[in-house]
């Protein structure tokens, strides 16, 4: 990494946040750098049989390249990290959830009664499409806006909303990814089936895009935005 980091004591979202290369890392090393942030490195490592070492290594291979100035999301101004949240990720889920709703329900009445676990998988869906839709709203007219107030005026009624608000919405974080992280499993890493026709592949492709803007997504936002936010 281009920062030197002492890795003992330090979270995986610590991590990540100090150098977003650190995410393709962990991604291959199958720990969740987002939800799971604030796990210390050797408690990820134990839960996965890994030896911290050889990931340690792996980051430390980063220490004298520069960081991309496009990928130090650490170092933006908080209304800029926030705008680029909602004009890229947001933008992104609200494009993707009916189109993804559609899908998984289309290849559930095609294809579930040889293989059922589609049927979990739409209705998995649909929890996920509600509680986002419910979540971006509630971030975009209430939380964004009173971090902004905050960040340029030192409002007490927007500090005292945003500590009562963030724990909120990691809850909805873990909801989302949990749901995410039990499609993932059912699929087995988004596997299509031999018998699996075109809607099928074309669905698969983009759950498993979603899924890795949701990691990156809840990543800027649990691991950056929001203990920013709260130090203000």
């Amino acid at each position: 990494m281009s920062k030197n980091i002492e890795y003992n004591g330090i979270t995986i979202g610590e991590i990540v946040a100090a150098d977003f290369r650190a995410a393709g890392i962990f991604k291959k090393a199958g720990i969740d750098f987002c939800c799971g942030g604030k796990k210390s490195l050797d408690d990820a490592c134990n839960e996965k049989s890994i030896d911290p070492t050889l990931l340690v290594n792996q980051l430390k291979d980063f220490e004298n390249i520069p960081v991309s100035q496009t990928q130090s999301f650490n170092d933006w101004e908080l209304s800029f990290l926030i705008d680029y949240i909602v004009n890229i990720h947001h933008k992104f889920v609200v494009k993707s959830l009916p189109e993804l709703s559609f899908y998984t329900r289309k290849i559930a009445s095609v294809h579930g009664l040889h293989h059922p676990e589609l049927i979990e998988i739409a209705e998995l869906f649909e929890k996920i499409k509600v509680e986002l839709l419910q979540h971006l709203h509630k971030e975009e007219e209430l939380l964004f806006p009173s971090i902004k107030a905050v960040s340029m005026n030192n409002s007490d009624d927007a500090r005292l909303f945003i500590i009562s608000e963030t724990n909120r919405m990691r809850e909805e974080h873990e909801f989302a990814g949990g749901a995410m992280d039990k499609i993932n499993e059912i699929t087995s890493n988004y596997l299509v089936p031999e018998d699996g026709c075109n809607s099928y592949k074309v669905t698969f492709q983009l759950l498993h895009q979603f899924e890795d803007d949701l990691h990156i997504h809840v990543h800027l936002e649990n691991n950056i935005l929001y203990p920013k936010a709260l130090a203000l």
